[in-house]
């Protein structure tokens, strides 16, 4: 049997968009000789379509969308995710649903039976878990058809799969299918693409059947989905590939195993590019913004940014925002100009010395007696958040703020300064990381200067300024953040693992006192596997120290 994955991006709640796509894809699979289409989890809604699904109206859009799908496609069978109604009047009134149709016939329904709810997921809170159910025969064949959480379910790669008490694929295999095939929605975070892969092999191994995983892709607010479908043999191999962080249709041939293998992200920095370049493509698009505009500071964060916002927008649509003070040192200027000839984007010089010395004045009576502080370095900030957003309001370009994650974790960004903006690019990536994804940038085209990448990293908002003068080092504050965040180890775990107990103390107390300032940042794309804007949700206000104890 000849089966096609089309890995697509639809979008939320654009029915009539969805469907067309979907068809030219079904055309196009025909042509190719395919038995069978597979399209992603929830592929006539786009994922995830969130409260949504609280709207009578969406649903009844989204059901009569599909209905028009099923009529209007011929010749080929199909495998789609959408929603369904829970007619039993028991739990939620919806079911995550897979539909396997041909020529107008709905020949199968599976209704997803795991229903994630942690980190960035909240499918109980619109889905009812779906019964049990059974393989279907198709052209001959016993399809064990799962829906993305269902195949989550192996303790050694999944840290949440003790909540589940049945296993979705044992079951399927014990009723008889001899071909898994998954649809799903999963996002993309650094290593999960290996974890679905190591998933899927050990499963089809598990079960000598070969699998077919099919994987949405796109951009949707903070999350990226990088796609990346697959078809698997018994023996763990796989045979088929699609791209990653793009669109694709890749036809598999399950008699002997065969079919396109395309090439895919060779390192994380390369993921990380791929999947903010999407993620902006996708958010501009999607909110009808044509284009960005941002500082460019001479400092590795903007430099990023703006070389990802080329990439995904085209160099037209960018437009960089050069606004030096007393404090910007000439090197910066001089890099931030060669960054914008490089990349080939329209700029404007709008000096900050003047108006600060008009906020100074103005505030001279009133902090008289008082020395200077981190009060004069906001100022300068947020003069510069308010002309970016003047810009932005005047020519209706999106504001990027450049703000990295390692600066958003302990607060050393500025509220409604330098945090500004629609979008925040790199706000999920480490300061550590951003160099790594920056080297890679320039491996392709070298548009970020040299010195852009020695120089030691400053906010420039004083004489003599440096990153290091208020934070640990970078690489020791990226240890301690990721061993906090994502690996959420305990401060004297982290201790344990070599870190100073001044630094771990330090850099917890930071990330507890500047919650206030993530709940008011941009949103942004989620590339690590825990992210501040989605997924990690604290309170503001409350009294437990988690570093007193160390």
């Amino acid at each position: 049997m000849k089966i096609a994955l089309a890995q697509i991006d639809p979008t939320i709640g654009a029915f009539d968009e969805n469907i067309e796509v979907m068809s030219s894809l079904c055309h196009k699979a025909m042509s190719e000789g395919c038995d069978l289409i597979v399209f992603p989890e929830l592929a006539i809604t786009g994922y995830p379509p969130r409260d949504l699904l609280e709207r009578e109206d969406f649903v009844q859009a989204a059901l009569d969308a599909f209905d028009r799908f099923v009529a209007r496609v011929r010749g080929i069978a199909v495998l789609c995710g959408t929603i369904t109604r829970n007619t039993s009047g028991v739990g939620k009134a919806l079911f995550n649903s897979a539909v396997l149709f041909q020529d107008g016939k709905v020949l199968h329904v599976v209704h997803k039976q795991l229903l994630p709810s942690y980190d960035v997921f909240d499918e109980t809170r619109y889905f009812r878990p779906g019964p049990s159910s059974k393989p279907v025969d198709f052209q001959g064949v016993s399809l064990g058809i799962t829906i993305c959480e269902d195949i989550w379910n192996e303790p050694e790669f999944c840290p949440f799969c003790e909540i589940y008490d049945k296993d979705p694929v044992e079951d399927l295999a014990e009723k008889g299918a001899t071909l898994f095939i998954n649809i799903s929605a999963s996002p993309f975070s650094l290593g999960k693409p290996g974890t679905r892969e190591r998933i899927i092999r050990g499963l089809a191994e598990k079960y000598s059947a070969p699998f077919l995983y099919c994987n949405v892709t796109g951009g949707q607010d903070c999350l990226v989905f990088d796609g990346g479908s697959f078809g698997v043999r018994p023996d763990g191999r796989i045979f088929a590939q699609a791209v990653d962080f793009s669109q694709d249709l890749i036809c598999c041939e399950t008699n002997d195993f065969s079919g396109p293998m395309k090439p895919i992200s060779s390192c994380p920095e390369e993921q990380i590019f791929k999947a903010l370049v999407l993620a902006l493509r996708d958010y501009t698009k999607r909110c009808g913004i044509k284009s960005v505009t941002l500082g460019l500071s001479g400092g590795i964060d903007s430099a990023l940014t703006a070389a990802i916002a080329v990439t995904a927008l085209g160099n037209q649509n960018v437009f960089g925002v050069l606004m030096p003070s007393a404090y910007t040192s000439r090197e910066s200027i001089e890099d931030a100009r060669a960054l914008a000839d490089a990349l080939q984007i329209k700029t404007v010089t709008l000096p900050i010395t003047d108006i600060f010395s008009s906020y100074l004045d103005t505030l001279q009576d009133l902090f008289a007696g008082r020395e200077m502080d981190v009060t004069e370095e906001n100022i300068q900030a947020r003069i510069r958040g308010n002309l970016l957003m003047a810009i932005s309001n005047k020519f209706g370009h999106m504001v990027l703020s450049t703000g990295n994650k390692s600066e958003i974790a302990v607060g050393y960004c500025t509220l409604y300064g330098d945090m500004t903006g629609g979008y925040a690019l790199i706000s999920d990536v480490p300061k550590t990381m951003v160099y790594k994804v920056a080297e890679f940038v320039n491996s392709m085209n070298p548009v970020i200067p040299r010195r852009v990448f020695t120089k030691p990293p400053s906010a420039e908002l004083r004489p003599d300024q440096k990153d290091e003068d208020d934070l640990p080092p970078y690489n020791v504050l990226d240890g301690i953040l990721e061993l906090y965040l994502e690996e959420r180890l305990p401060p004297a775990k982290i201790v344990e693992k070599g870190f100073a107990r001044k630094d771990v103390k330090r850099v917890i107390s930071l990330i507890e006192r500047n919650e206030y300032k993530r709940y008011q940042a941009a949103p942004g794309p989620k590339v690590t596997s825990k992210a501040f804007c989605c997924g990690r949700r604290y309170p503001i206000a409350h009294r437990f120290r988690s570093y007193s104890g160390i």
